[in-house]
This record gives C-alpha cells, sequence and structure tokens, in this order.
C-alpha cells in the first residue's frame, strides 16, 4: 500500500445553500402527504426557472400562509407525542420567507382544522396586527394570533361556518362562509376581542347551486364560482357582507355539453387585467366538482364573458402572479407536475416542472 493511500481526507465542510431573494413567480405549495399526512411539505419553487427551491416541513396537516409584508412563513399544524398518536400539540410554526428557517412557534389550542390545504384555512389580516387560524372539533371556530405578542388571544365561534375572507380595509375583520348560503362578519377590537359578529343576507343558495369555498381576493371584493358555473362577488369591508348579483360564465352550449368549473383552488385572478381564469371540464355531472381541468377559460370580468379556452393540463389547483408580466400557474393533479403559462391577451405555455409534490392542493404566490 502506498503512503499516499493513507493519508487523511481534508475535512468537508457542510453548508446551506443560499435562496435567491423572494420574486412575485416564487410558488408555496402546500402538500398534506395523504401517504404519511403525519409529515406534510410546503414546497418551495422557483415559478421563473421552474426550479426547486426548498421545502418547509408541515407537520400533520399543516395549514400555510405568508405574513402580509411576505417576510415570514406561518405554518398552522399538529404534532403527536408518538408521532401518529400520544398527546397533541397545535403551534402556529413560524419561518423566515428568505432562508426558510425556523425562527420561533405560537402555541395554539389544540383545535386546528386538521383538513386539505386550501387558502382560507389561516390568513393574516391585511395590517399584518393579526394571524386568523380555522379551528375544527368538528365544531368551528376561528382562533385570533396577536402578531405584536405573538400570543394567542382569543377563539371566535362561527358555528355552520368555514373558512375566512380578511377585509382589506380594516385590520381587525375577517368574514367567513356559512352553510345557509349567508357570510358571517367578524369585527374585533384592538385587542382582539370580539366587537360585532353579524350575519348578512343570503347570497348563494346551497342546494341548488353551492359555492367552492376558494375565492380570489381583490382589496374587499371576494369572487367565487359554484358547481354549475356562476360567479358570486362578496364585499366583506363593512360589518355586514354585501354582494353584487351573480352572473354565469356559461352559454346555452356549454351547458349542453355539461361544461362545470373542477377543481380544489380551482379559479385565478389577475386583478389589474379584471381577468378570471377557472379550471373547467365536459361532461360534469353530481359529484364531478373535484375534476381536473379539461380546458382553462379565461373570463373579462367586466364584460361578464369568456374570451380564451386553453387546454387545462389536468389543473387542480391554479395561481397568477399580479402585476406586470404575469404568469399562471396550474398544478398537474394527474402527473403531479406544475404547468408555467404567461399571461397575454390569451395564456401561452412557458413551460413544466415535473415530478413535484404528492397530494398538494394549494399554491401561493410570493
Amino acid at each position: 500500500m502506498s503512503a499516499g493511500a493513507l493519508a487523511e481526507l481534508a475535512p468537508e465542510s457542510i453548508t446551506t445553500g443560499q435562496l435567491p431573494p423572494p420574486h412575485p413567480y416564487r410558488i408555496y405549495l402546500s402538500d398534506v402527504a395523504i401517504g404519511h399526512i403525519v409529515d406534510g411539505r410546503l414546497h418551495v419553487i422557483d415559478g421563473k426557472r421552474l426550479s426547486y427551491e426548498g421545502i418547509v416541513a408541515t407537520g400533520y396537516t399543516g395549514q400555510v400562509t405568508l405574513s402580509a409584508d411576505r417576510k415570514e412563513i406561518f405554518v398552522a399544524t399538529t404534532y403527536y407525542s408518538r408521532l401518529s398518536h400520544g398527546v397533541r400539540t397545535d403551534v402556529v410554526d413560524v419561518h423566515d420567507a428568505q432562508t426558510l428557517k425556523k425562527t420561533g412557534e405560537i402555541e395554539i389550542p389544540p383545535r386546528h382544522a386538521q383538513s386539505l390545504n386550501y387558502k382560507g384555512t389561516i390568513r393574516a389580516s391585511a395590517d399584518g396586527r393579526w394571524l386568523f387560524v380555522q379551528y375544527a372539533t368538528p365544531a368551528t371556530s376561528v382562533g385570533i394570533i396577536d402578531l405584536q405578542t405573538r400570543k394567542a388571544v382569543a377563539e371566535v365561534a362561527t358555528p355552520g361556518c368555514w373558512s375566512i375572507l380578511p377585509a382589506a380595509s380594516v385590520g381587525g375583520r375577517f368574514s367567513t362562509i356559512c352553510g345557509d348560503g349567508t357570510l358571517l362578519t367578524v369585527s374585533l377590537d384592538d385587542k382582539g376581542q370580539v366587537a360585532t359578529q353579524k350575519r348578512s343576507a343570503k347570497f348563494f343558495d346551497a342546494d341548488k347551486d353551492p359555492i367552492f369555498i376558494h375565492g380570489e381576493q381583490d382589496g374587499d371584493t371576494y369572487r367565487f364560482v359554484s358547481f354549475h358555473g356562476d360567479v358570486y362577488a362578496a364585499r366583506v369591508g363593512g360589518a355586514v357582507a354585501g354582494f353584487e348579483p351573480a352572473w354565469s360564465i356559461l352559454n346555452a352550449a356549454d351547458r349542453k355539453q355539461g361544461w362545470r368549473p373542477g377543481g380544489y383552488q380551482l379559479i385565478a385572478q389577475h386583478n389589474a387585467s379584471g381577468r378570471l381564469y377557472v379550471g373547467m371540464h365536459d361532461k360534469g355531472m353530481e359529484g364531478s366538482h373535484k375534476t381536473p381541468a379539461k380546458e382553462i377559460w379565461t373570463i373579462d370580468l367586466a364584460a361578464q364573458k369568456r374570451v380564451a379556452r386553453t387546454p387545462g393540463t389536468n389543473a387542480i389547483a391554479l395561481a397568477v402572479s399580479q402585476g406586470e408580466g404575469a404568469r399562471l400557474f396550474a398544478y398537474d393533479g394527474v402527473k403531479a407536475a406544475i404547468a408555467a403559462f404567461d399571461v397575454g391577451s390569451k395564456l401561452s405555455l412557458a413551460g413544466r416542472l415535473e415530478h413535484v409534490g404528492e397530494t398538494p392542493t394549494q399554491m401561493e404566490l410570493h
């Protein structure tokens, strides 16, 4: 044996890679990972280069949102002392959005909603003061976290209502969608306690044509689509929610062919252009409302009509960046991929990232 073979190798220095600064095309893909649900993930993806950037552990059915200033990631989740059983602890984990490092946690009651990922299960107030967390035991309520003191300060009972819709103009105000077709609006005082709690008039019929729970926000206005393709708009800035008249994205020929919306995060809205993107499938029927998109329809909100149709890439979730140079992202629920479309008068496929995620249902953009 030569003397050189006995020489010691120099120790290798292990370092952590540095992420590039966030940009409007960064994707946060929430993945409940049903096959190993105690170990969910948040996939962080560069939607400009269509490359994988990093991962955040989200525990048991972790629900994810960004802070109002986009500097932090909040994950409301559950941990059990014996992985899948034992003593339950619920927390909001806090991560730095630049480095993805965990920077703290906020303990909450053991009631965070253990559900698939939807935007309305955890939201920050527009002013950055409050974090709203959907609770379910299965009785529904909303946890109020003071982000100044990093403590849970209240729990608001919201029986029969689900999903959190924060107002843009009033930090301490949110609405929630109720099973009787109304919205319940909660206004808080400066300590996070309930000041008023008021129910709206009925704005959709849950028996005849329910709305999908995912809504797209433009200021104080949220838009939803119904199972049969009607668009509903709710204004949540006031102490009682108001509404605009509903209208349909379907014409007679579309109805004859059975076109219906489908998916989870099935709509995306580009606010400046007034374009709504909707995942659609034909031959729809009762129970087909989770069907991946055969087409993505571009809807002109001002004209209240469809202006383009694009192959749907089996989309179950859609998200679009705001401002100029917008890009629409569609999660392919069949092939586990993300398709990226440049937004213009019609969508133009810019590329795909294959093999990402297991069972995600929600995308949020930076």
